[in-house]
């Protein structure tokens, strides 16, 4: 058995020796002088060779100008093929292109966009169709009756994981400093569905996390059951007796009323 063997044709000489035409077309692309040092020549295939020149430009340091130039066959003039800036090594590059619905962060959503759902989001399941039977009105919104898609169990996995470690959760430093867990709260109603055993919305005005879902063992400081502060006590009114009286004695002064000594003023 014998490996195949693939030719590797030489550069073309008259492709090599044309430096200055390669250089003449980055400055008309570029300006003159921008084009660097010549870098170096690579064989593209047959009579087609790049030269490659450093680029100068504080912006894309790292950077090459690479002019591709060939001839035809028999031909003895050399013309331009191509001529790019390419990346070289150590080039700062523009991260990896994604498509929107992965650029998405939570919060982005503004008021008029709309987010379509891919028909196969893992995150929904088919709904129940609309039926004709007496059923309580809450156990068909309960259960999704009449709705397209509902809440898939790796949706609702998901979620549960996003809020249980968040900022409503119970790793937080306003929960470890609670005096209790949100689950034993007046102010905390359950959700419905299978989340009801980890979930509930806080109903406490006065609470920092006040219409947003909490976890049962978040907590904060407005816990319905908190120790109550005793009311302040009032300053009696001050009794005055204004019937008796102290006798005083008159206290002698500091000035001796018997001198003879002119203080200076008649």
């Amino acid at each position: 058995m014998t490996r195949t063997r693939t030719r590797v044709s030489a550069p073309d000489q008259a492709c090599v020796a044309a430096v200055d035409l390669a250089r003449a077309a980055a400055e008309e692309l570029a300006r003159p002088g921008a084009p660097g040092d010549h870098l170096g020549h690579e064989a593209e295939g047959d009579r087609i060779v790049t030269h490659y020149f450093a680029c100068l430009d504080r912006a894309y340091r790292s950077w090459r100008w690479a002019v591709t130039v060939t001839r035809a066959s028999r031909a003895k003039k050399v013309t331009v093929s191509e001529c790019v800036l390419l990346p070289g090594p150590g080039a700062l590059l523009a991260p990896e292109w994604l498509p929107w619905s992965e650029r998405l962060r939570p919060g982005d959503l503004g008021v008029g966009d709309l987010l379509p759902t891919s028909e196969d989001d893992d995150r929904l399941v088919p709904g129940y169709t609309e039926t004709d039977d007496d059923v309580e009105h809450q156990m068909v919104f309960e259960y999704g009756l009449g709705r397209a898609r509902v809440l898939s169990a790796i949706g609702r996995e998901r979620a549960a994981r996003r809020w249980h470690s968040g900022e409503h959760g119970p790793h937080t430093p306003i929960a470890h400093a609670a005096p209790a867990q949100c689950s034993t709260c007046g102010f905390y109603w359950l959700l419905a569905g299978e989340l009801r055993l980890s979930f509930g919305v806080c109903t406490n005005e006065y609470a920092p996390d006040d219409g947003k879902v909490v976890a049962a063992d978040h907590g904060c400081g407005a816990h319905s059951e908190a120790a109550v502060m005793p009311p302040a006590v009032e300053q009696a009114t001050p009794i005055l007796d204004d019937l008796g009286f102290d006798l005083i004695e008159e206290e002698a002064g500091s000035v001796d009323e018997t001198a003879t000594e002119e203080f200076g003023h008649s």
